[in-house]
């Protein structure tokens, strides 16, 4: 947590991020905020929600301190960029990206919230080091409900491509993480992706760094 400290304004977030990760490496039998919060020890999960869904932080600083740990421990020239949308099931409507749609967590159509993830693979281990959610046009074209929620994801994604071409969105989604990847010289000699991120195993030439 001492790579990742100055990511946070306040100390009390900084906390909660340290429980919550603390609780994701735990045995726990299902992850969410009540079963994280119950494991640290506290009464409710308003403190770990707020943490992911109002408190000040810097997520994509979080991200590169990850990257470069990663680097740091796990580089090799046989490593495998791995990538896919993960979805993630949800009750409601608020959520940001969240709509019916096809997700492999569910194996069909269900209320569900899709980001592109990145995971690193190499014969020393395996990270994931990247996300980049999927906003589907049923929230960028409700510019009130959007820009209520998450502001900077509509303006990126004005003037959004038909219905039809939806799943390049998530194409997109999935090389922004890749391309971030890249810039941090974590060529692999693979890509290797799930059918949902629309995008063909590849060989690509690993990179003198």
């Amino acid at each position: 947590m001492g790579r990742i400290a100055g990511r946070f304004v306040r100390m009390e977030p900084r906390r909660r991020a340290r429980a919550f990760v603390l609780g994701l490496l735990s045995d726990l039998p299902r992850n969410n905020c009540w079963t994280l919060a119950e494991q640290a020890g506290d009464a409710n999960p308003y403190g770990l929600q707020h943490l992911l869904s109002r408190a000040r932080w810097d997520t994509d600083g979080v991200r590169d301190d990850i990257r470069g740990f990663v680097v740091e421990h796990l580089y090799h020239e046989d490593a495998v960029l791995v990538v896919d949308a993960t979805g993630d099931l949800k009750k409601g409507t608020g959520t940001v990206g969240v709509q019916r749609q096809y997700t492999g967590t569910a194996g069909h159509i269900a209320n569900s919230q899709v980001a592109a993830s990145l995971a690193y693979s190499t014969p020393l281990g395996h990270a994931a080091m990247d996300r980049e959610l999927y906003v589907p046009r049923s929230w960028t074209e409700d510019t009130a409900r959007c820009f209520e929620r998450t502001a900077d994801v509509c303006r990126a994604d004005a003037g959004a491509a038909p219905e039809a071409q939806q799943m390049d969105r998530r194409l997109r989604s999935a090389l922004a993480a890749i391309g971030l990847a890249l810039a941090d010289w974590l060529v692999p000699g693979r890509l290797q992706s799930g059918k949902s991120a629309g995008i063909a195993r590849q060989e690509i030439p690993p990179a003198t760094r």
